[in-house]
């Protein structure tokens, strides 16, 4: 009998489930696989960074990616969990970049408002970083380069070892470390009392 990536029970290759042959006949029974494996820790992960209804969107964009550049993954460079990992990860990049374009020109057409409050401006933040630990780690999150920020993301919510941040974003696992260990020193140094985090 042979299953859905064409190996047989009867002497074919070992199957692998994390690093199955994505090239066979049955795309739409390859993805509808992947789909209900992986599909609950993706949105998981992508509702973290983007909020539930664009976690949404960017899971089945996600899915539809895979879909369409299937024919591309090569199981030998990475886990297909960590393939996918990566193109939620490119999604929530384009998308992170997308939003602060259309912030940066809400900011400019009401530019005049803005100015004039600049001090009350400055009270009311200094107030909001008082009131939480939690506001400050993820201002200060969202203060690291993207780059950075992707790898402790990905290990923090996604739960991916050093490997599979590497094999996700097809960096080498000694940058990852290096961007891991950048990170620890920087809120450490931002957010007092976050030395002993597990990120």
């Amino acid at each position: 009998m042979t299953d859905l990536f064409g190996w047989s029970d009867e002497g074919g290759p070992p199957y692998d489930r994390d690093r199955p042959d994505l090239s066979g006949p049955d795309a739409a029974g390859t993805i509808g696989w992947l789909f209900d494996r992986y599909a609950d820790t993706l949105h998981r992960y992508l509702t973290r960074r983007v909020g539930g209804a664009t976690a949404d969107d960017l899971l089945s964009e996600t899915f539809l990616i895979a879909l369409r550049r299937r024919h591309s993954y090569d199981p030998a460079r990475a886990a297909v969990r960590t393939w996918l990992y990566g193109i939620a990860t490119n999604l929530v990049r384009e998308h992170v970049r997308a939003e602060l374009r259309t912030l940066s020109l809400a900011a400019r057409a009401a530019g005049e408002r803005v100015i004039g409050d600049a001090d009350h401006d400055g009270v009311v933040a200094d107030r909001v970083d008082a009131q939480s630990a939690a506001k400050r780690l993820a201002s200060a999150v969202a203060q690291l380069s993207p780059a950075d920020r992707d790898v402790l993301l990905l290990i923090s919510l996604a739960g991916l070892n050093t490997g599979e941040v590497a094999e996700a974003l097809g960096i080498p696992v000694g940058t990852v470390r290096s961007r891991l260990h950048r990170v620890r020193k920087q809120l450490r140094t931002t957010v007092p009392g976050q030395e002993d985090t597990d990120a």
